[in-house]
């Protein structure tokens, strides 16, 4: 049986303060963008950063990839296509799609790894894999 990854939408307004001096949004807004979608995702699978955290569980980055298609300009709203793309023992890796008027105007890849507070790799948590509530399981005990 397979489980079908999460994926998820979200739309952002592009402000005028994340624009840069040729009016394009700055390329490393798309980035604070991606983890704002990541974490709405993970919200809507009944998970917040905060429950993980709390847990004794830190999401990491480990790489990052964005390929600028067109630019996003102030005042656009951006549509980004989240995926999970996959998930290994250890690292979550995560697709987005970002549109403005359905028009394609990045793509961008992220890969995240489980880590402890002392920043050892960890397991993923079963109750992130599955989705369960994270109350239900032990902590790393840190």
């Amino acid at each position: 049986m397979t489980t079908e990854l999460p994926r998820g939408e979200i739309s952002i307004r592009v402000r005028y303060a994340e624009t840069d001096r040729m009016g394009f949004l700055h390329h490393a807004n798309y980035l604070v963008y991606f983890e704002q979608a990541r974490t709405e995702l993970l919200r809507e699978q009944g998970i917040t950063y905060r429950q993980m955290e709390d847990s004794g569980y830190l999401l990491v980055l480990t790489k990052v990839e964005v390929k600028y298609k067109r630019p996003a300009r102030y005042d656009d709203v951006l549509l980004i296509r989240t995926t999970v793309a996959r998930i290994s023992h250890v690292r979550i890796d995560h697709r987005y799609e970002v549109f403005i008027d359905g028009q394609l105007t990045a793509e961008g890849a992220t890969t995240l790894a489980c880590v402890d507070r002392d920043g050892t790799l960890q397991p993923l948590p079963d109750w992130m894999v599955n989705r369960r509530d994270p109350g239900t399981v032990p902590t790393t005990g840190t």
